[in-house]
């Protein structure tokens, strides 16, 4: 039996005072006004001590966090969502800040959260991996994240779930970690704004995902959700289906390429559920 203790120290401080986030704002998950069942907080929380655990024991202060929202193996992807996490000091705790769109809306903004209250929704998977940057990275992102200004300079609050990621027409909530990350990482050139994070991104050699979606599909997105939009999306490849974005397992893939000391760490859920388990790349 685990420690109460342990269980009230995650779970007071955050849920409380956002237990209804799941129905104000999601990563294009569905909108559900189910009340959360005591199974699900229970996973939540222990999701978020499990990797507490893992972050104390490297003792990194930063990474990114990604979460299995969705099934997107369809796609060959795993992860739907990132967020980074982060702790201004060692003895601080750890919060989540991460780009989320109104529920049954197309407009979206920057939260800042509880590890527990990340994980607290009808996930996919329990799975979740950590992405650890080089030590100097990882010091300016926790001066920006300490920076309202800075960490808006490359929002935009007109959300679709599938944004182009060369395109400033839209934002889901992948494209801006990785705008942030090229506002971080950019050394010849400051980067102010999303054009010339996604300027940077393309003499970087960011590759998005592409994902095979039909019209019949793309009509359908954009017809009953509000927060799917294709007409961002070059002609040339919205009509011969290919959809283009940003994804959890494209940045993982671009930080890798860099050879710059980027760790990536999957951390697989408790439950140990094997149908929904799957490593990145697989």
């Amino acid at each position: 039996m685990r420690s109460p203790s342990i269980f009230r120290r995650l779970h007071i401080p955050c849920l409380l005072a956002t237990l209804s986030a799941p129905l104000l704002a999601s990563a294009g998950q569905s909108c559900d006004e189910a009340p959360l069942s005591p199974a699900m907080v229970s996973k939540a929380m222990q999701t978020a001590l499990n990797v507490t655990n893992v972050l104390d024991q490297r003792h990194d202060n930063v990474a990114l966090l990604g979460r299995v929202g969705q099934d997107l193996s369809a796609y060959n992807l795993k992860y739907s969502h990132v967020g980074f996490i982060y702790r201004i000091s060692p003895d601080a705790p750890r919060r989540v800040v991460h780009l989320l769109n109104a529920c049954n809306t197309a407009e979206s903004d920057l939260w800042y959260q509880g590890l527990g209250n990340f994980f607290l929704d009808d996930l996919f998977s329990y799975d979740s991996v950590a992405i650890i940057p080089p030590r100097e990275v990882g010091d300016k992102l926790l001066q920006r994240f300490q920076n309202s200004s800075a960490l808006r300079s490359v929002h935009s609050s007109r959300y679709s779930l599938v944004g182009y990621p060369f395109s400033t027409r839209y934002q889901n909530s992948n494209d801006w970690v990785l705008e942030t990350l090229a506002a971080t990482e950019a050394r010849d050139a400051s980067v102010d704004s999303r054009e010339q994070a996604q300027a940077w991104l393309r003499l970087a050699g960011y590759k998005p995902s592409e994902m095979q979606v039909g019209a019949l599909k793309r009509l359908g997105g954009r017809l009953f959700k509000a927060n799917v939009a294709f007409d961002d999306h070059p002609s040339e490849l919205r009509y011969s289906n290919r959809i283009q974005t940003v994804t959890v397992d494209s940045i993982m893939q671009f930080l890798s390429r860099r050879n710059e000391g980027w760790q990536i760490i999957e951390i697989p859920s408790l439950d140990g559920d094997p149908a929904r388990s799957a490593s990145f790349g697989k």
